[in-house]
């Protein structure tokens, strides 16, 4: 059985101490949230919340933070605390009366969501009801669209047995509005991950993060673009964390940036990277097993529990996204051979789990070996990161063009 099937399997665990401690305050006919449960990452949250009896919901959009607001009859709350703890795009969990007869749910989402599914259902196999919440990553722009066309209607969307969808939904409906192309610029590593380091210390998230606000600067230069960054400080990010991003920003290109090692000390120069379910080469597959084991490091594992979203994205990326990535990656090969050193075959391809935003063309530049001496050193040298980033941007420039110009056809 699969993981989303356990996770639709009810568990009926109602706290009787809790239930007890409250007959004070709460009448014996007032509804119970028995259980609380999520699953999920930074990309897509699942809520299932278990009540003895069939709740009566409705549901407000807030921003400032990003919020989902779930309003229920007088309730007492019997879940565990630990259930509650942050998890995937949830930031934080409240809940508790607002009135003598209303109590609310608030959940504060690390960034702009849709709600792609909330329901109402009655239990198969156990008594009572449970409520199911799907959140998903979105756009600045498209949930500011759902705010709009929530305020425009009637501010909040009730929600019945039958698992009526929020009306946040239709602000999908609503026309895009043009936007400049938009790159997100990925420092990797960061925080307590360190990354890769260099037999004289310098640590991979340093030469990254000065790496990536350089080419930042460079971009800027460009008309038309607009430029935003995953961390503009020493911050520890997780992977999943750094595609929600770029999907926050509705990125038309991401660019990831590091530096790691090899063994071989002699090996230096820059390398390309796009996603595949298949490495190039060995080392590929090594590094992108090293560059995806990063979250380990601040102790969150990778989250397997819902492998098969991972599958569907891998699959988008193979289409139309892919094929852009593809496009820029032999772009940026152009326009830094001959004029920066890189390795052999420079266009390589592995799993890389920072890659695999589903609708955003992305690229791993790797800028050097920080194993290699020589490249260690070139990567302090402000004047030598000044004229890669430049080169980079030439190369970003191109691909605008061409993206904004075959868009417009």
């Amino acid at each position: 059985m699969n993981v989303i099937c356990r996770f639709l399997v009810t568990v009926f665990l109602a706290s009787v101490a809790v239930m007890q401690s409250n007959q004070g305050v709460f009448a014996a006919n007032d509804l119970a949230a028995l259980t609380y449960q999520a699953a999920g990452d930074e990309l897509r949250t699942r809520v299932v919340i278990n009540f003895d009896h069939e709740p009566e919901v409705s549901t407000l959009l807030l921003g400032e933070p990003h919020r989902l607001v779930i309003d229920l009859p007088k309730t007492v709350f019997a879940f565990d605390k630990k259930s509650v703890e942050p998890r995937g795009l949830i930031d934080n969990v409240r809940y508790g009366m607002i009135s003598d007869a209303r109590s609310r749910l608030i959940f504060t989402v690390k960034g702009p969501f849709r709600v792609e599914r909330i329901d109402v259902l009655k239990n198969d196999n156990s008594p009572g009801y449970r409520l199911v919440a799907d959140l998903v990553a979105s756009s600045d722009r498209q949930f500011a669209e759902a705010l709009k066309n929530q305020n425009a209607t009637t501010a909040s969307t009730q929600v019945g047995a039958k698992g009526d969808r929020l009306a946040s939904t239709a602000a999908e409906e609503v026309g895009k509005a043009p936007k400049p192309f938009t790159v997100v610029v990925d420092a990797g590593h960061g925080g307590i991950d360190s990354g890769a380091e260099s037999t004289g210390g310098i640590m991979e998230k340093d030469v990254t993060l000065m790496f990536a606000r350089e080419l930042r600067d460079q971009l800027r230069k460009i008309p038309g673009l607009r430029i935003e960054m995953t961390r503009d400080s020493d911050e520890f990010l997780r992977l999943t964390e750094r595609v929600r991003i770029a999907r926050q920003y509705e990125a038309d290109l991401f660019i990831s940036v590091h530096a790691d090692t090899i063994n071989q000390r002699n090996i230096r120069g820059a390398t390309v990277y796009t996603v595949s379910d298949k490495a190039s080469d060995a080392a590929s597959r090594a590094m992108a097993d090293r560059e995806n084991k990063a979250d380990a490091v601040a102790g969150v594992a990778f989250d397997n529990e819902t492998p098969e979203i991972a599958d569907i994205l891998m699959d988008l990326t193979r289409r139309e996204t892919h094929t852009f990535s593809l496009s820029f990656a032999k772009g940026v090969v152009r326009a830094l051979k001959g004029d920066v050193n890189m390795i052999n075959n420079p266009h390589r391809f592995a799993g890389f789990q920072v890659l695999r935003a589903p609708d955003v063309p992305s690229v791993l530049v790797e800028i050097g070996y920080l194993s290699n001496d020589e490249d260690a050193k070139l990567m302090l040298d402000p004047a030598w990161r000044t004229h890669v980033a430049e080169r980079l941007a030439a190369a970003v420039g191109e691909f605008s063009g061409k993206k904004t110009a075959g868009a417009s056809n």
